[in-house]
């Protein structure tokens, strides 16, 4: 028991640590800095070299480790093992290549300037690695991680972790101690041999137990049992010399393989965001400023020249295998910095006499100072290797890489709920051939409706990961259909943060809850039983611009039919086949301007919607009036409905203008 004025000895220093993280990360949001960077420079700001409010380095160490377990984890679960079959190739060559040119020229441009070659190779190793994290980390959030580069900076990453157990074994050897080659092959065979072996046992058993727990719908035993397989994976695998992060991405690959992999990744999302903060923040941690005002030439010297080597070694090895110039050049600045797992490769040099360069302290925090300065500039790095790419590849005339295929769903329905209200509604959405998506949490339901053929996703719809995974910035209405009062309204504020201009149907039991629904952003909250379906199915089409007289011509004779069609008759459904839904339709939108959004208050010509974005207003609904082609000089305000015409990456682009200063319900 816990008495009062008893408090944790590291309590206060985890305290420095979130406050800063906080406030740095806010601010970057502010200046629209990459949040890394941000976390990069807080841990500079309270380590031990400036505020020096955290001393506790190996309890933060340790947090970090977790951060970096959590984060390949998540990066695993989305990568899928087919992707990991296709590049295998990439993966054993272009990572050998990569690893060995880098030590290779590390070693040539060493044994020139006089450095002993034991020194010279280990000062290779530890260049040629590259930060996992901070890599994956860049491309998970940009969505490039099914990109040429992405695929490929993750073959050889994998690959550089399968190596760092041969250069810690090799380290003793290089150090004068024991160890011989032959040993580190052998250890290096059993850990490939491990990994084999986890990735065959655990596909045969991870899908059978997450079936079974997803059976019970209780979020917090599913939650822990994700978390378990993370860290067991992780551990078992480190028993066998493989790094705890390979063994967490080995985790995730077979989770991918599961029915519930989306639904894992949005419960594991919130602990990974706040490990992963502390991670960048150790890092900012270990750097020493006065050692960098001290000598800054020398830190700017070994920057540079981490930065020419690893940028044309990465670019030789991906052109030996074929690809062109564009994607080696964007792949070299891509893993152009010094990774985490040098830290660890560094210490074990120190315990047998090995220093970076054979410069003793002044080598290693040299090389510290370097990895934290280009992990801070990886992400620019990154965005100008992308820039790169996208230029040369319009001078060859070819047109860009296609976005991953969840995006190529757009001017969608998303049904979440997958009862009767939505299944009905579903029936009708197939008919008139408009596209849907649903999502549902009832696992049994999830596999009925899969083997039907319908495009359902098991999954909270309250979390962030399921909604955008659902390409809700691209969809035009959001139908809910669960029974669940709490959750419709958490779903309902979160659906309209992240679009403002979809259009949201809900259904709800009670009259009592309309209002509050409405206030949350719900469009339309339809409160009755069997009327229920007959309204939603009459917005959606609304929605999509249907002739009225058609659609009231069907309601007309559903409810004559005392509700018939809507009781399963799937011969009757047919009814529902309506014509001319054409494809204006399927690009207009009816926006409701809410309070204190960006556009209230400005006139057409300030927004300038056509120019900037490609979207063009037809009418705005004023009260009881509409204003047909309003003019330039129009001013919108709150409460006006604009009707608008564009396409759905349009609409996307311009979410910002309609979105109030509201935080929404689910960061993850």
């Amino acid at each position: 028991m816990l008495l009062a004025g008893v408090a944790l000895p590291f309590l206060g220093e985890l305290v420095a640590l979130v406050v800063t993280s906080v406030l740095i990360a806010y601010l970057c949001y502010q200046i629209r800095l990459v949040p890394i960077v941000g976390f990069l420079l807080a841990g500079v700001l309270i380590g031990p070299g400036v505020l020096g409010l955290v001393r506790n380095e190996t309890l933060i160490q340790n947090t970090a480790e977790i951060g970096v377990i959590l984060l390949l984890f998540t990066i695993g679960i989305e990568f899928k093992l087919d992707q990991l079959r296709r590049i295998w190739r990439e993966l054993l060559l272009g990572g050998g290549l990569q690893v060995g040119l880098t030590t290779l020229v590390v070693l040539g441009l060493s044994l020139a300037l006089g450095i002993d070659v034991r020194a010279a190779i280990f000062t290779g190793f530890l260049v040629a690695l590259s930060s996992t994290a901070i890599v994956l980390s860049v491309l998970s959030d940009r969505q490039e991680t099914d990109t040429v580069v992405g695929r490929l900076a993750v073959a050889m990453l994998i690959f550089q972790d399968l190596a760092i157990v041969a250069m810690v074994l090799l380290v003793p050897v290089l150090g004068g101690g024991h160890g011989s080659a032959l040993e580190t092959l052998r250890a290096l065979g059993e850990a490939l041999l491990v990994v084999g072996g986890v990735l065959v046992l655990a596909r045969r058993l991870v899908p059978w137990l997450l079936e079974r727990i997803a059976h019970t719908r209780r979020h917090e035993l599913f939650l822990l049992s994700v978390v378990a397989i993370c860290f067991g994976t992780a551990w078992v695998t480190s028993l066998f010399g493989v790094s705890l992060a390979l063994g967490a991405f080995l985790a995730g690959l077979v989770v991918s393989e599961s029915t519930y992999s989306e639904y894992a990744l949005s419960e594991i999302l919130p602990l990974k965001a706040l490990f992963n903060a502390v991670f960048f923040v150790s890092v900012g941690l270990l750097l020493d400023v006065s050692f960098v005002l001290a000598r800054p030439l020398l830190v700017v010297g070994i920057v540079l020249g981490v930065l020419l080597v690893k940028v044309l070694a990465t670019a030789a090895a991906t052109r030996l295998l074929g690809y062109p110039m564009r994607v080696a050049l964007a792949l070299g600045l891509t893993l152009a910095q010094i990774g985490e797992f040098s830290f660890v490769l560094a210490q074990a040099g120190r315990d047998v006499g090995l220093t970076p360069a054979g410069m003793g302290e002044a080598g290693t925090q040299g090389l510290l100072a370097a990895t934290v300065l280009l992990m801070a500039a990886t992400p620019f790095l990154m965005a100008l290797g992308r820039r790169l790419n996208v230029q040369l590849l319009r001078r060859e005339g070819a047109a860009p890489e296609a976005p991953p295929e969840k995006a190529a769903l757009e001017d969608h329905v998303i049904v979440v709920g997958y009862g009767p209200a939505g299944q009905r509604l579903v029936r009708v959405l197939r008919e008139t051939g408009i596209p849907f998506i649903v999502i549902e949490l009832n696992p049994h339901t999830v596999r009925a409706a899969r083997a039907e053929g319908i495009p359902i996703l098991y999954g909270d719809a309250s979390r962030r990961h399921i909604l955008e995974h659902a390409a809700i910035d691209r969809a035009k209405v959001c139908v809910v259909a669960i029974n669940d009062e709490a959750a419709t309204r958490r779903i309902v504020e979160l659906a309209r943060f992240l679009n403002p201009t979809l259009q949201i149907i809900v259904r709800t039991r009670f009259l009592r809850d309309v209002e509050p629904l409405q206030r949350a952003g719900a469009d339309i909250v339809v409160p009755e039983e069997l009327e229920t379906s007959v309204r939603i199915f009459t917005q959606v089409l609304q929605a999509y611009f249907v002739p009225e007289d058609e659609i009231q011509r069907q309601v007309a004779a559903i409810r004559s039919g005392d509700y018939r069609i809507f009781r399963g008759s799937i011969q009757e459904a047919h009814l529902m086949v309506l014509q001319g839904l054409d494809e204006e339709g399927l690009h207009t939108r009816a926006v409701v301007v809410r309070e204190g959004a960006p556009v209230a208050g400005k006139t057409l010509a300030e927004l300038n919607l056509r120019q900037r974005y490609g979207l063009t207003v037809l009418a705005v609904r004023r009260g009881n009036r509409t204003i047909g082609s309003p003019a330039g000089d129009f001013r919108i305000e709150p409460g006006d409905r604009l009707v608008l015409i564009g396409l759905a990456d349009q609409f996307a682009r311009c979410a910002d203008l309609f979105r109030p200063p509201r935080p929404p319900v689910d960061e993850a």
